[in-house]
């Protein structure tokens, strides 16, 4: 009994937020709008639908409601209304589901398509790469050569190439900016010299 009544002062109270914003009142409409929403959810959560396709179908049920609003007659129940609205949304989201193309079997397309792997010559390019850089780590001065091995390389947190290298943490961090800056100059440097 307690239900059925909660349900009755629910369908009042929607029912009558509906009519004041077909009024003109803004707030009543927000209010409306928010306490549709729990209604709609558990609307399309019946008919099947799950995950973000439920919020979408929230969305399309509320944008719904905004466009026909004017179509409400106050004089007729506002849940049936509403719920009209929201079982047509999840059937249009279960449609939309349902027009997914779906995996098919073709061995010939299997074959045509490129293979995602590596492109032959990829190693070499980043061994190449890797040479370059070690060399360019290498011409650094002794402690920014040590910051970076260390954090960039090694990737150890500062507290232990701290231990490692006997410097404090402070001068780690400045080593490291002040050699990824060197880096970020040679590297450019060599790079303009090889696309001239």
């Amino acid at each position: 009994m307690a239900v059925r009544a909660t349900a009755l002062s629910g369908e009042v109270s929607l029912s009558a937020a509906m009519q004041a914003a077909q009024a003109g009142d803004a707030a009543a409409y927000r209010d409306l709008l928010r306490d549709c929403v729990p209604v709609i959810s558990a609307m399309a959560r019946a008919r099947g639908v799950q995950g973000a396709a439920l919020d979408d179908v929230v969305q399309d049920t509320l944008l719904t409601v905004h466009r026909a609003r004017a179509t409400y007659d106050p004089a007729r129940p506002f849940l049936p209304w509403l719920r009209a609205i929201a079982q047509r949304r999840a059937i249009d989201a279960l449609r939309r589901k349902g027009r997914r193309p779906q995996e098919v079997h073709d061995p010939l397309a299997y074959e045509a398509r490129a293979d995602p792997g590596p492109l032959p010559g990829d190693d070499a390019e980043r061994r190449a790469r890797a040479t370059v850089l070690a060399a360019a780590v290498a011409h650094l001065p002794d402690g920014q050569r040590e910051a970076i091995e260390h954090i960039a390389l090694r990737e150890l947190s500062l507290e232990e190439a701290s231990t490692l290298t006997g410097r404090t943490k402070g001068a780690l961090k400045v080593n490291f900016h002040r050699g990824l800056k060197a880096l970020r100059v040679s590297l450019s440097s060599r790079k303009e010299d090889t696309d001239v």
